[in-house]
């Protein structure tokens, strides 16, 4: 989109006390930063199909790549992912290890997105 395809105002008048209450009301940078990071690991549909698996039940390694049909291998590397971003969190049970939603923000995160595309 080139700037002249956005409506802009014809004269430039800075509204300096609107600028400064919006600016009082900022993040930090560093949180800006790692909002975006966050996002960007639900830029992903393969992570998105697991959290979907996930909101259904707590699965092992084994069976998420069966109900996903896709390798062992890729389903461990997108729960380092989801885990890094503590999206998933994981339990041993002898020598299974079975991993679930975080906390119920991460589907608060998903309904969310998924109501404003479906409007």
């Amino acid at each position: 989109m080139a700037l002249h395809d956005v409506e802009c105002c014809d004269t430039c008048q800075v509204h300096e006390e609107l600028v400064q209450a919006v600016n009082a009301k900022m993040p930090d940078e560093d949180e800006l930063y790692d909002l975006a990071e966050l996002f960007k690991v639900f830029g992903d549909s393969t992570r998105i199909r697991i959290l979907y698996v996930l909101f259904e039940a707590e699965l092992c390694v084994c069976d998420l790549a069966q109900t996903l049909n896709m390798t062992q291998s890729a389903i461990s590397h997108q729960l380092k992912i989801l885990k890094q971003s503590r999206l998933v969190k994981n339990r041993r049970e002898g020598k299974q290890v079975y991993y679930s939603l975080a906390d119920e923000h991460v589907r608060t995160i998903i309904d969310q997105g998924r109501e404003h595309i479906e409007e």
